[in-house]
């Protein structure tokens, strides 16, 4: 899977100034804003044709954000800010603890 284009049209520079509160409080926004665009997509996708629509209209924005947080997280670590792993890497390391698992 392509990181599409986000990458690509995003500033490398544009957090050079940012400290590491701020790229935290960054991040926390995209997040937030990623979230929101994928839900959107989501809900346009349960409708006939709605995933067309949902392409056309979020996925762009999608992209940017994405593309946003690549590049806040390449110079976080360039900066040695520590900041919350990706949603993804985080889920795959995170314990899956089930109810009868838990230890009384």
């Amino acid at each position: 899977m392509s990181d599409g284009i986000g990458p690509y049209i995003t500033d490398p520079g544009e957090f050079s100034v940012f400290r590491c509160d701020d790229l935290k409080t960054r991040l926390t926004q995209l997040l937030e804003k990623e979230n929101k665009l994928s839900n959107l997509m989501d809900k346009a996708s349960e409708g006939g044709g709605g995933t067309i629509i949902g392409v056309l209209t979020y996925r762009p924005e999608y992209e940017l954000v994405v593309g946003e947080e690549k590049v806040l997280r390449r110079t976080a670590a360039e900066k040695k800010c520590e900041l919350a792993p990706p949603a993804s890497a985080a889920s795959a390391t995170a314990p899956n603890f089930q109810s009868d698992q838990i230890i009384h």
